[in-house]
């Protein structure tokens, strides 16, 4: 189950960010003159030559990284570090792990904290904004003409495959997982590793 859970979370995350590229075309072009297709394959594809780190974000992974997204002094590329760091997130709550065996164990609780986590990145990126009140990054668009709330479809569906995921490993190995209720708007990320 954890190898369906973190291939279709990755997958969730090249659509995001590919969509996100799409929406902040200026922002692919902070990070490189390339398509966003090919932006998008050497992210995910070419871990073995970057193993997630980047040096136009400081190398910074998980948290931190989705944090720099948000940074008012932060000029470079936004959608980098927020997709880089939910997936090392996820990664790193799966002991680092893509492929799994039946004695590989991994905390249900990890992986619930990520789900929190999940929210609370999806809350920042339709809610914070830049000194003039404008979005860091555009997602979700509400008018009288349009209504696109696919960026809201696929946060749902990342943190209900991990919410799943969570539950099974507690039910599996017979441990409960402490619920916790934050507010979304001073939430802290929750430690998954």
């Amino acid at each position: 189950m954890a190898d369906v859970e973190i291939r279709e979370n990755t997958e969730s995350l090249r659509l995001l960010m590919f969509k996100l590229y799409k929406r902040n075309p200026h922002e692919l072009q902070k990070s490189t003159s390339d398509t966003v297709e090919k932006m998008v394959t050497w992210v995910f594809d070419g871990e073995a030559q970057h193993h997630n780190k980047f040096e136009s974000i400081n190398n910074l992974q998980d948290t931190d990284a989705i944090f720099l997204a948000f940074k008012p002094a932060y000029t470079g590329d936004r959608v980098l570090p927020f997709i880089v760091g939910l997936h090392t997130m996820l990664l790193k709550a799966h002991d680092g792990k893509t492929d799994f065996y039946f004695t590989d164990s991994i905390d249900p609780q990890h992986i619930y904290n990520v789900a929190r986590n999940i929210e609370i990145a999806a809350w920042k990126l339709s809610n914070s904004r830049d000194s003039n009140g404008s979005l860091y990054l555009l997602t979700n668009e509400l008018n009288d003409k349009d209504k696109n709330l696919s960026f809201e479809r696929e946060f749902g569906k990342m943190i209900g495959r991990t919410d799943l995921y969570a539950i099974a490993l507690a039910e599996k190995s017979q441990r409960l997982i402490s619920r916790v209720i934050q507010n979304l708007a001073t939430a802290l990320f929750l430690p998954f590793k």
